[in-house]
């Protein structure tokens, strides 16, 4: 243990700045995060630490008690302190985080948390949609939406996915949610029939499945991954093992490592789904480009649920997602929106009729996925030294780190150099290993010569990780 302390910290504490038990916490959990301390490593006992370091027995148990509550560290009674088995924490959601303000106030913060839209006329749409709809009949403000009031939208929206290779389409087919977690959300709650239901979800994957299923009191199974997708051995070994009713995948662009399943590697997997009847739910909401690949609804339409969005695409503002229902099965999945949460406001639905059956919206959607590109290309000349995974169609890049930096760690450097990023961590399970690697998400709420710079940030942590981690 006496090898993570820097020789200018043991025996001097009462020297530098800062309260000496945070200091004494810090540099314990940069040790864990750095892989100096392994999982299952004892700590010396509070006293023997405390004599070490020449501070008192209070303030060692003190740096302690915050790790064993921050999980890094489990107390075993009567055998000691250990490094406790990592679990992945989860980060409140970025619409609690305020990102924009903190870029407004500091032009030195870039946010890559998530994906953020060059504007390239989707603004002055939506204010010209805005517009139109308060024109509508009175009653329309006034009365409850009809089942039959929403036909139009939901013909625009089938009218608005014609590109995407779906399979056997009608305006029945379609239900309007607020955005894509609430249809991931709509489609759990019209499958999971069992009192102790599990879903599969890719070993690293979309955190709001995994929410999704927490609130639904679903037992969450992770299923590994290799560079094409989920491995179909993998997946059917799974199957057995949890008798899960439904897998939650993102085969066109998966979220975060930006990865494509190439046909031969679904039609496996669907063989696996079927022998066992199980559902699939494809998430295609991180899809900017045209599919590459038939989805699973179209290649297997009794059995595959599929969910998109506009936030992607045009804003995420508006809160808009579609969720579509296997062949037959389109009664359930209305039954539970309808009896949830009724349905999107009326004023908002003919928000989303309008902007959708506006011929300048495609055109918009391609300029912007145009302006993203540009974006993903700044990233690739500043990254591309590193093991970068990425695609000019896809809004984020997936970065896997080199040697000396830990994904935690390196987050945490890069906010410091006022980038914030998401580590692999968060789209880990709870119980499950997360490689050192980190997403970076394109924004384009910034210049380009703003993203490049932090781009150029990131390349010299990079660049340079640390000999020794220490505080």
């Amino acid at each position: 243990m006496g090898t993570i302390w820097p020789s200018t910290l043991t025996g001097s504490l009462a020297e530098r700045p800062g309260p000496k038990y945070k200091r004494v916490a810090d540099t314990i959990r940069l040790a864990i995060e750095s892989g100096t301390l392994q999982v299952g490593a004892k700590l010396p006992p509070v006293r023997e630490l405390a004599y070490q370091l020449n501070i008192t027995p209070g303030t060692v148990a003190r740096a302690y008690t915050i790790l064993t509550d921050e999980g890094l560290l489990q107390a075993e009674v009567g055998r000691g302190t250990f490094v406790a088995e990592r679990e992945t924490v989860v980060m409140d959601d970025v619409w609690s985080r305020q990102l924009h303000l903190l870029e407004g106030a500091n032009p030195n913060h870039v946010s890559l948390f998530s994906p953020r839209l060059v504007d390239v006329g989707q603004v002055k749409l939506i204010r010209e949609a805005l517009r139109k709809a308060a024109d509508c009949d009175r009653l329309a403000l006034l009365n409850y939406p009809t089942r039959d009031a929403y036909q139009p939208v939901r013909q625009a929206v089938v009218d608005w996915l014609s590109d995407t290779p779906l399979g056997p389409l009608g305006e029945r087919d379609i239900v309007l949610t607020h955005g894509g977690q609430n249809a991931v959300m709509t489609v759990l709650q019209a499958i999971l029939k069992d009192s102790n239901p599990t879903i599969l979800v890719e070993d690293l994957s979309y955190a709001g499945f995994r929410r999704a299923a927490e609130i639904l009191r679903a037992k969450v199974v992770g299923v590994a991954i290799d560079e094409h997708g989920v491995v179909p051995e993998a997946l059917e070994a799974a199957i057995k093992k949890s008798g899960a009713s439904v897998l939650c995948t993102s085969p066109e662009v998966h979220n975060p490592t930006g990865t494509f399943t190439p046909l031969e590697r679904r039609k496996e997997i669907l063989s696996v789904l079927r022998r066992h009847e199980v559902q699939v739910i494809e998430d295609d909401c991180y899809r900017m480009g045209e599919a590459r690949a038939p989805t699973y609804r179209a290649l297997a339409p009794d059995l595959s649920w599929h969910v998109t969005s506009i936030s992607k695409s045009l804003t995420p503002a508006l809160r808009v997602g579609f969720a579509i229902a296997p062949v037959g099965k389109s009664a359930d999945l209305r039954r539970v929106a309808e009896y949830g949460y009724f349905g999107l406001a009326q004023p908002l639905a003919e928000v989303t009729r309008i902007l959708l059956a506006d011929p300048r919206s495609k055109k918009l959607v391609q300029t912007v996925r145009e302006e993203m590109a540009d974006y993903v290309r700044v990233a690739v000349n500043a990254l591309g030294a590193f093991e970068l995974t990425w695609d000019a169609q896809v809004p984020f890049l997936w970065l896997r780190l080199p040697s000396g930096w830990r994904a935690g760690a390196f987050t945490r450097a890069a906010e410091a150099q006022g980038v914030q990023l998401r580590s692999a961590d968060e789209f880990a399970l709870r119980d499950g290993r997360a490689p050192n690697a980190v997403r970076i998400a394109i924004n384009g709420h910034v210049t380009l010569a703003r993203f490049e710079d932090a781009m150029l940030r990131l390349r010299m942590l990079l660049d340079n990780p640390p000999e020794q981690i220490s505080v």
